[in-house]
């Protein structure tokens, strides 16, 4: 998640090195060819350049739009996770007795799962992490498991039908409870949706190859031609930078569980998670978000 109005020059540097370099090298290339070929390169129209420069409009703003659903559609399911995983907590204080054990049990696998199911969107190791955080016969539980956070909610349902069997929890207390660990599955399925539904390459590199175009017809064209090479060149550039940065942005906003700056701060929203679920078992806690730091952006 981005923290900074102000984006680092730094940061726009790294992400449009590659294309400004080829702009630079086009612009040059654009001097060099018409004394090579003389009038095949001198006498190309600007409205090859124009009708280009609004076609890429109309795909920007498509992939602009669509990439911004998806990451807000991610950032929505997580702060469904938050809204659930508090009410979990509350509904095991309410319905249970406040010595159960369950409450302090099922309390810390929720936070634990929390950071598993971002880790396991990003395709990052969390078994050492679980390793600490869990008892030894839930870890011994869920080590051979793939997908660790399912097998995180099977153990909090074979708590509740034991609470249920026990006579811990009366039926109206375990339905309740249920909905919210069924609520909570949902959001990791969506989650899995969009970490494993492909936005359409086409539409990038089809996007990306026409700037391209579009930067040697408009570097070609009459209209183009200044007296000043350098004032030419920076224009040039300008003109396309604006362009690749607006492709480079939804490109990035596409793949919100990727672990970059544009991505979802789920490591921060466990954080949040755990010191709001650790205050409500009267903890201490253990982690929380910090965000009082020289960070550009936070996972």
């Amino acid at each position: 998640m981005i923290l900074k109005k102000n984006i680092p020059i730094s940061y726009i540097i790294s992400e449009l090195k590659t294309p400004l370099i080829s702009v630079t090298l086009i612009a040059i290339a654009s001097v060099i060819l018409p004394l090579i070929f003389g009038s095949f390169f001198s006498e190309i129209p600007i409205n090859i350049a124009t009708t280009l420069g609004v076609a890429i409009s109309i795909l920007l703003s498509y992939m602009i739009n669509q990439s911004y659903e998806r990451w807000w559609e991610a950032r929505k399911i997580w702060g469904e996770i938050v809204n659930d995983s508090r009410t979990l907590v509350l509904q095991l204080q309410m319905y249970l007795h406040s010595e159960n054990r369950a409450i302090h049990t099922m309390s810390l696998r929720q936070i634990s799962w929390c950071y598993c199911l971002g880790r396991h969107l990003r395709k990052t190791e969390s078994m050492n992490t679980l390793k600490q955080a869990l008892s030894e016969s839930d870890f011994e539980h869920i080590k051979n498991h793939l997908n660790i956070p399912l097998s995180i909610l099977s153990l909090q349902s074979a708590s509740l039908k034991r609470l249920l069997q026990s006579e811990e929890l009366d039926k109206f207390s375990q339905i309740r409870i249920e909905e919210t660990l069924a609520r909570l599955t949902a959001s990791m399925g969506k989650c899995e949706r969009i970490k494993n539904t492909v936005f359409p390459s086409i539409y990038r590199y089809g996007l990306h190859a026409t700037i391209y175009l579009f930067v040697v017809f408009l570097s070609l064209s009459v209209a183009f031609e200044l007296q000043h090479f350098i004032l030419q060149f920076f224009i040039l550039l300008i003109v396309s930078a604006v362009f690749f940065f607006l492709e480079k942005a939804a490109f990035r906003m596409q793949d919100p569980f990727e672990n970059i700056a544009t991505d979802t701060p789920m490591t921060a929203i466990a954080e949040t998670i755990e010191s709001n679920i650790m205050e409500l078992l009267n903890k201490e806690v253990i982690s929380a978000v910090n965000q009082e730091n020289n960070k550009f952006y936070v996972l």
